[in-house]
């Protein structure tokens, strides 16, 4: 019997990017988006779901009966309700350890972007500034040296650790953080309000948790006192939006590197769209993960996924 195979978010992946094949007979419908009311007439009959994504709940699975496996093309999924899954005997599965080069480079390029103010002088040699000088060079944006700075990382799995790897052959002081309000300090670990002091750049790779959702508050905010640059490729909702916003506005942080905000696309009003003309912040599409090369090793272990879900022995289990 065919199964039915069904891509809530094929626009997620690049058009480019080779898919093998798979080997079992099936039907493949790609979707390039869904949104929530498109949902339950996209997967009533399907076997297995694709979703990056696109939320799938307890409402939306009661709706698809022959549903038996999700396969999400990401690492992150906190979109699925788990619970939800395990009550309806559907398996979900992630993929692993593909960006393990390309979060970490898109993190460093923000930090030299963000500490050499690479943006704003771009933007104003555009302008006419360089004429405007009369001078070789003019000095209207701070640049600041990377080597030697201290980096604090929050989150120590394989993005975090490869990025610390990166950051130590540059000549940076890597910190890993202890969990938030934990008592008792792991060897290699600093106290989180004590990395949040020591950092001159911090950076989020820690999965999104009931435990680290507004991770970033007003109160972590305040133990900043070197005032560092922030970047977050992890999930939207680790910062509470207001406070990173007001910690711009007083000096808490000098500068900030997003790739990802609590919904996505944000909405045009969203507060961090006001921010996208100063010279401190650099904004991307939730791209940090998106080179060529890990894209093309994400497609080809989520078909590994998918065939290894079919034959009866699946891998990569969330649940």
């Amino acid at each position: 019997m065919q199964k039915r195979i069904v891509f809530l978010d094929a626009q997620s992946i690049a058009p480019e990017i080779q898919w093998p094949k798979l080997s079992f007979e099936h039907l493949y419908q790609a979707y390039p988006n869904t949104l929530p009311e498109q949902i339950p007439a996209r997967i009533k009959d399907a076997d297995i779901v694709i979703s990056n994504k696109v939320p799938l709940g307890l409402e939306q699975l009661r709706q698809a009966p022959r549903l038996k496996h999700i396969a999400i093309p990401a690492t992150g999924y906190n979109h699925i309700d788990l619970t939800a899954c395990t009550q309806a005997q559907i398996s979900v599965s992630n993929i692993r350890d593909y960006a393990e080069v390309t979060v970490p480079e898109h993190c460093l390029a923000m930090i030299f972007a963000l500490q050499r103010s690479l943006v704003p002088y771009h933007k104003s040699v555009a302008r006419g500034r360089w004429q405007e000088s009369g001078m070789f060079c003019y000095h209207d944006y701070p640049i600041t040296q990377v080597q030697g700075s201290t980096l604090g990382i929050i989150g120590a799995g394989t993005l975090g650790r490869a990025l610390a790897h990166k950051a130590q052959a540059l000549g940076m002081q890597v910190l890993f953080a202890e969990r938030k309000g934990a008592t008792n300090i792991r060897p290699g670990y600093t106290a989180f309000e004590e990395l949040l002091a020591q950092s001159d750049v911090i950076s989020l790779h820690c999965p999104l948790t009931e435990d680290t959702f507004h991770l970033l508050d007003r109160t972590a905010f305040q133990h900043m006192h070197r005032h560092p640059v922030l970047l977050n490729t992890s999930r939207g909702a680790l910062i509470e939006v207001p406070a990173l916003v007001e910690a711009l506005d007083n000096g808490q942080i000098r500068a900030a590197g997003i790739d990802v905000v609590e919904e996505e696309p944000p909405a045009a009003d969203h507060p961090f769209m006001a921010l996208l003309d100063r010279p401190n912040v650099i904004m991307t599409p939730h791209v940090a993960w998106a080179n060529r090369t890990a894209m093309q090793r994400l497609v080809e272990q989520l078909v590994a996924n998918i065939e290894a879900f079919v034959h009866g022995a699946p891998i990569n289990l969330v649940l």
